[in-house]
């Protein structure tokens, strides 16, 4: 897909995979939209990318985990159509659910994971299906693929995330549009500084960079899903024959036990 002087809109820009993206879509032609809650940081990136790519790049500081903030994000815009929605933001929490100790933290993480996910393409969706173009990409999880004790709300949410995004591939097939859920593996980033590095201990670890890198592949590829690292294509194949009643009984409680201490941000 040839971004050249399209508009992007990110969530979680940043730092990390959402960074990473926003980076190279600049590289390649297209202004940038970058949303998140830490001002500071979204600056710097904007700097940068105007600097070296000559874009445009909007800051929009919001804390997407707000039940209207689908709503702020579309008036920060003022009109402006977007191109490419890159539904990136979201967070986990690692522990049992009835140990949480923050239950506000996990109705944020829920409402930042599924509700302003889907908001946001409902909101940006219309005007694509409008102009015959566009492209909508959803960073899903490869936690999406199988329960996870001891992370079991925050791998729903992305189970949620890949179900609607396969739903909407089928629903706008044909029409220009592009509709994808990329599905990332344990990532270099500062996502277990949030979710507790006990649920990422003895995992391999890919980069920022391979991970953009399969974003533009699922940005040209005709498929609902796309999966990060050949790796991962196969576990993510191999889980959909997985009996889920037997794994949660014989590993289900050892992955509770090894993320048993809920993080907090």
């Amino acid at each position: 897909m040839d971004v050249t002087g399209s508009t992007a809109l990110i969530t979680g820009a940043s730092g990390g995979i959402g960074a990473g993206i926003a980076t190279a879509l600049a590289a390649r032609g297209a202004d940038v939209v970058l949303v998140a809650r830490r001002a500071d940081e979204l600056e710097a990136l904007a700097a940068g990318i105007r600097a070296r790519s000559g874009r445009r790049a909007l800051v929009v500081p919001l804390d997407l985990s707000t039940p209207d903030a689908g709503a702020r994000v579309q008036e920060a815009l003022g009109g402006r159509s977007v191109d490419v929605l890159v539904n990136n933001a979201g967070f986990g929490l690692s522990g049992r659910l009835a140990d949480t100790p923050d239950l506000s933290r996990l109705g944020a993480m829920v409402t930042l994971n599924c509700t302003t996910l889907t908001d946001l393409t409902a909101r940006f969706l219309p005007a694509m299906l409008e102009r015959g173009s566009g492209a909508v990409v959803n960073i899903a999880s490869m936690a999406a693929y199988l329960p996870a004790p001891g992370f079991a709300a925050y791998a729903a949410s992305k189970a949620f995330v890949l179900s609607l995004t396969e739903a909407l591939w089928a629903e706008t097939r044909g029409t220009g549009v592009r509709v994808a859920a990329l599905s990332p593996t344990v990532t270099e980033t500062g996502f277990f500084d949030v979710a507790g590095q006990a649920a990422g201990a003895g995992l391999r670890r890919r980069s920022v960079e391979q991970v953009v890198a399969t974003f533009f592949d699922t940005l040209d590829a005709d498929r609902p899903v796309v999966v990060d690292g050949r790796r991962n294509e196969v576990l993510a194949a191999t889980s959909r024959l997985v009996p889920r009643t037997p794994f949660l009984r014989v590993l289900g409680p050892r992955f509770a036990d090894r993320v048993s201490t809920p993080a907090a941000h």
